[in-house]
């Protein structure tokens, strides 16, 4: 078995039985078809985010339980599960459609219900406007009479209502500023929610994926600018599924929730960066840290995360995190630089978890 292959089934972190003499079944073989079928469903349990109809925890659970059927060596038992994850598919497919649709649709009704008012204020000055102009008329014609008394009366008649239309004028415009100041505030903030929930994990309020991925970018350009280091931290929760399977999903969304607040109070610096990238999986961009720097903060994390104890009726439940630390090098781009400290993170894993690893460095070729 490939090591990729057999990297992506290890990371189920899966109980697969005991054999007869009470030892612990190794993994299945699998082949490179169904192995690609499960790291496509893998990546796209990453990146789900909450639609009405499909919460993120129950297609989570839905798509790791396709993923634990698919892992079998059962040819019927594969078609159905095939079967079913394509009407599964189907139907989410449509309903993020739609979702995607709703928001592009509300963003459209703000920009339009502002456009809609700043219309109506200019449909109001050209009214104003067309009165103006009917009040010269009459007052060219009354020059054009050759009657002194007539023209003497439309001047006056013009003067008077002139000043009236000015001090209406002014009064309008300060209110109508008024108003458009208003409606701009009430925009901005409209957008800005918007904005914050397309970029925000619905479960624990930290940053997504989405997020993460455009605002590493923007650390990079920073760091080509003015050199300062930058460090990555890739972590995840250890046998974060058996706690799932354990104590129920209930459990396991409080058990993400809480392990955000500790990332959080750990890493508090105002230009940290916590994201959760799906799953279980968190990653932190620490600008401003070698390697050094980092580790003690991934420390302090670690140790606080190992001291808490989460009481649920009567069980009282613990857990861990793996990290791997990847301090950014000259000309890196984002996904080498994830790459690096995913690695890292999987060699935490695999030599015993509940701690973290150096990434290699890039000049440095990993041994096969």
């Amino acid at each position: 078995m490939k090591s990729w292959v057999k990297k992506l089934v290890e990371q189920f972190d899966m109980d697969w039985g005991t054999t007869p003499q009470g030892k612990a079944k190794e993994a299945p073989i699998l082949t490179e078809d169904r192995a690609t079928l499960l790291y496509i469903l893998d990546v796209y349990n990453k990146h789900l985010f909450e639609i009405q109809n499909h919460s993120v925890r129950k297609v989570r659970n839905k798509l790791d339980t396709f993923a634990k059927e698919l892992v079998q060596d059962d040819p019927e038992a594969t078609e159905k599960v095939l079967f079913k994850l394509r009407q599964f598919i189907s139907s989410y497919r449509i309903d993020e459609y739609t979702y995607v649709q709703n928001t592009f649709d509300d963003f459209k009704r703000i920009i339009w219900d502002f456009a809609d008012h700043l219309s109506e204020e200019a449909h109001l000055e050209e009214s104003s406007q067309g009165d103006i102009n009917q009040s010269l008329e009459q007052l060219r014609e009354a020059v054009e009479a050759n009657s002194i008394d007539e023209l003497r009366a439309k001047s006056r008649e013009f003067i008077s209502f002139y000043l009236k239309h000015q001090s209406s004028k002014n009064e309008r415009r300060s209110k109508r500023m008024e108003s458009i100041k208003k409606n701009l505030t009430t925009v901005k903030k409209q957008l800005m929610e918007a904005n914050q929930n397309m970029r925000r994990d619905h479960l624990t309020g930290a940053h997504n994926r989405r997020s993460y991925d455009e605002q590493v970018k923007r650390y990079i350009q920073l760091n080509q600018l003015d050199k300062d280091p930058i460090s990555l931290v890739v972590m995840d929760i250890d046998h974060f599924k058996k706690i799932n399977d354990s104590y129920g999903h209930d459990i396991g969304d409080c058990i993400l929730k809480e392990c955000v607040r500790m990332l959080q109070e750990s890493f508090s610096r105002e230009e940290d960066f916590l994201a959760r990238l799906g799953g279980e999986e968190f990653a932190v961009i620490l600008p401003g840290c070698h390697v050094d720097s980092a580790i003690k903060i991934v420390e302090d994390a670690m140790n606080r995360i190992r001291k808490e104890v989460f009481v649920q009726d009567d069980m009282q439940i613990r857990f861990t995190i793996s990290a791997g630390i990847a301090e950014l090098s000259p000309g890196e781009d984002a996904d080498h630089w994830y790459k690096r400290a995913d690695e890292a993170l999987y060699e935490s894993k695999e030599t015993g978890r509940n701690k973290y690893t150096i990434a290699k460095d890039p000049k440095m070729k990993r041994v096969a």
